[in-house]
């Protein structure tokens, strides 16, 4: 029943990690680059406001809450399952880099909101590309679960012996 639960817990932060790495991204680039350095339009600062407070709380409130929530749920899943494969590791891995992504996107937003735009910051479609391939990386791994032994005859043998062991 724990492990139900922790499973349900995990893919329903995952499902909204996930979105938020799409929809942050989107709203950066549909929003940031419209500021001016012409700051006396009131519509103007109606519209930075209000994409102030989209790109900060839905990082701040939503993206990242739920990539906690995610990160954890998938802790406790790792030893109430019992999931020690390679492909685990792997998978690990490409969360690792969603997480990256993650903190970039924030960046983005510390940024746009210090400079009223993205002005001098590269496309915010940059981190979109790379988050899509990840996510779609971990709901293949998870949901195939390959047999990654192969990919163990081209690491040396230092990685291969728990530490502390010969």
């Amino acid at each position: 029943m724990i492990v139900a639960a922790l499973k349900y817990l995990h893919l329903a932060a995952m499902l909204c990690w996930c979105a938020s790495l799409i929809a942050l991204p989107l709203l950066l680039s549909l929003y940031g680059g419209a500021w001016r350095t012409d700051r006396g339009s009131e519509k103007l600062q109606a519209r930075y406001a209000e994409f102030r407070l989209i790109t900060h709380y839905g990082y701040v409130a939503f993206a990242t809450p739920a990539a906690v929530v995610a990160i954890a749920g998938g802790t406790g899943l790792i030893f109430a399952g019992d999931v020690f494969d390679l492909w685990f590791v792997a998978k690990l891995a490409l969360v690792s880099g969603m997480a990256l992504v993650h903190a970039w996107i924030g960046h983005f937003i510390l940024i746009s909101a210090e400079h009223r735009g993205m002005h001098n910051l590269r496309s915010p479609l940059i981190p979109l590309a790379l988050a899509i391939p990840l996510m779609m990386g971990v709901l293949w791994l998870v949901l195939a679960k390959p047999d990654l032994s192969g990919l163990t005859d081209w690491m040396p043998d230092l990685m291969l012996v728990p530490r502390g062991q010969t």
